[in-house]
């Protein structure tokens, strides 16, 4: 650390006696951690700051933790993150507590007040930052607070920030207690997990009724490092789950070997494997199509396909390498991206194949969900004729075409699934409806429960201008997003200007109503040619926009970028997203809401040829200037 403060704070110990180890209202010393610079230092108690303003001991309880897994596990010493899962307690002073398992999270979580019982500490300890009054900090502390003008959230908020570890002996609670200050790798993983945390909590869903409970969480949450503290990455990705996901480490990064079939690696229901087995699939590498019974995968992320050894020795080394442990992730993700609850097929191996299935092949609206009718331009879709014929379904399996009834209080409806929907609407689980809202229903979600800003205009029974750049097929899905309305309820409107290259001539510059508190204009060329003579936006989306592989989207960054408004874009899969940000972040934008599965994302899979990562239209979100 710096000379002069390791003077300041030797001088006050000879005096004061103060370091780690004095009990629960002293914490540890920061300014005695090894390498620790003031710069970051500041950086430290401000992302503290940031946490405690939003205050999530007021919505979350001490059994329930988070499991956190920051950057990948080769930037940290040993290739080890020092933490796992964090928990927030509230008994006394709040503290965050970050274990290094969730079988300690969970042993710890017993105690008398909060503290946790030092029967149930694990040996390896924990890292604890406690929020309390300036009183509780010892007086060498303070004046280094003062000293580099750390910032404090209030009166109330001073961190004191150590490692609890039991240790043998001792009769009182205290007398059984290890201190110790953190290790600068410790205090790095702790600054990654604040700053994500002050961006999670407060999307957090709690459920208080019938019985207490938060809905499940998985965020991918860019936190980039201060530039003191950067390495050869400047930002790095938070996954926060709940209920926790701990990783398993993978010490071994040379490659395995024999490679699993897929059949004996799957964790599919037996009805799932045999489409599965009846699919072909090609080689990431060459291209050269094999059966799926005899495509091997990587043994590890069990995520991509070969036809050989050759060909996977070969993309190990030139890639496959440095992301097989982020495919990893994703593939665990499976189980929680399948909706449950659906009872129609939700798995597509063929377009065609799954609308014969349902017996929507080549009808109304469901036209656009294969590739038959794509000589017919997008948006000229000869009609069919009433509301019944454009969904192509029986009357109790679509949504009735007018507002919606008898819905609690007036306004708005808040919606936060897909079950939401269906039990509102009156669905059974057999209707495929959601493939096709999917579109609507995010735009629904986006406007009205991830930008407080739109959400407001739409309370305050204003009108929302919405940019919506490269539409296709929700072109032809108009009856679809009628439903926006029906949802709005009379609370504001939302006016849809769809810009894209694909918008057919004939309906460039006219606008549609639907209903009332809904029109869509219409605007043939590319958004960046056309912005300045649009209405400003309140927002600007992209539904599965394909940011990496579209080149057209350059020019249209930098015109968002010169508005400042915010904007969110799905697309579908983790692996399209991840490209997306350093599209973004080219493009000199702030990736302010972070990477997210989209609730209203179509329940319906689709089975890539090279690649078994979860993939679903407007599967993942992500919004820049939130």
């Amino acid at each position: 650390m710096d000379a002069h403060l390791r003077e300041l704070f030797d001088a006050f110990q000879q005096h004061f006696g103060v370091g780690p180890g004095l009990g629960r209202g002293y914490g540890g010393s920061l300014v005695r951690i090894e390498g620790l610079g003031t710069a970051f230092l500041k950086s430290v108690f401000r992302a503290a700051a940031a946490l405690h303003r939003c205050n999530p001991w007021k919505k979350l309880r001490a059994q329930e933790i988070f499991g956190l897994r920051i950057g990948k596990d080769t930037d940290w010493p040993d290739s080890r993150p020092p933490f796992y899962c964090v928990q927030f307690t509230s008994f006394g002073d709040p503290s965050l507590n970050l274990y290094r398992s969730e079988e300690d999270a969970v042993a710890a979580i017993a105690g008398i007040r909060g503290f946790p019982d030092p029967k149930s500490i694990p040996k390896r300890g924990f890292l604890r930052v406690t929020f309390g009054p300036e009183a509780e900090i010892s007086l060498p502390n303070r004046k280094i607070i003062k000293q580099l003008g750390l910032e404090i959230a209030g009166e109330k908020a001073f961190p004191l920030i150590d490692v609890v570890s039991s240790r043998a002996g001792g009769g009182a609670r205290e007398e059984s207690l290890g201190f110790r200050n953190p290790s600068l790798e410790e205090l790095r993983w702790l600054y990654a997990c604040m700053r994500a945390l002050a961006q999670m909590v407060p999307a957090i869903q709690v459920v208080e009724k019938p019985q207490r409970s938060i809905e499940s969480v998985m965020q991918f949450i860019d936190i980039q490092w201060p530039a003191e503290d950067r390495k050869e990455w400047d930002i790095t990705c938070v996954r926060v789950s709940f209920p926790p996901k701990e990783e398993q480490q993978q010490q071994n990064d040379q490659q395995g070997g024999s490679l699993p079939k897929l059949a004996e690696v799957s964790d599919f229901s037996p009805e799932m494997m045999d489409v599965l087995l009846a699919l072909p699939r090609q080689c990431i590498v060459c291209e050269k199509e094999v059966s799926a019974e005899k495509a091997p995968r990587c043994s590890r992320c069990k995520a991509v396909v070969y036809c050989s050894h050759g060909c996977q020795k070969r993309h190990w080394k030139e890639s496959h390498k440095g992301n097989c442990e982020v495919y990893k992730a994703m593939m665990d993700l499976e189980e929680e991206l399948e909706f449950k609850g659906f009872a129609f097929p939700c798995f597509i191996d063929h377009s065609c194949r799954w609308l014969e299935l349902l017996g929507l092949h080549g009808k109304g609206m469901w036209r656009r969900m294969c590739g038959c009718f794509k000589n017919c331009p997008f948006g000229l879709l000869p009609p069919e004729g009433g509301e019944t014929r454009a969904w192509g379904l029986e009357d109790s399996q679509h949504p009735v075409d007018e507002p919606v009834k008898h819905y609690g209080s007036a306004g708005m409806v808040v919606l936060s699934n897909w079950a939401d929907y269906y039990d509102l609407r009156g669905l059974p689980a057999e209707s495929p409806v959601a493939a096709l809202l999917s579109h609507p229903l995010t735009v629904y979600h986006i406007v009205t429960a991830l930008s407080p800003f739109t959400k407001n205009l739409l309370a305050k029974n204003k009108e929302v201008v919405l940019h919506y750049i490269g539409p296709e097929p929700e072109l032809d899905w108009m009856p679809a997003f009628t439903e926006i309305s029906h949802l709005l309820s009379g609370a504001g409107s939302l006016h849809i200007i769809m810009v894209g290259p694909e918008v057919p001539g004939s309906l460039s510059g006219m606008t549609e109503v639907l209903e009332e508190s809904v029109k869509v204009t219409y605007v043939q060329g590319f958004y960046q040619e056309h912005a300045d003579s649009l209405p400003p936006p309140h927002l600007v989306v992209g539904l599965n926009s394909s940011l990496e592989s579209d080149g057209n989207w350059t020019g249209a960054l930098e015109v968002i970028k010169a508005l400042g408004v915010p904007g969110f874009f799905t697309d579908y899969a983790e692996t399209c997203c991840l490209n997306a940000k350093q599209v973004l972040r080219a493009a000199g934008l702030h990736i302010s809401y972070p990477l997210t599965p989209n609730p209203f994302r179509s329940p319906v899979r689709h089975q890539m040829p090279s690649i078994n990562v979860p993939w679903y239209s407007n599967g993942f979100i992500l919004g820049i200037n939130v």
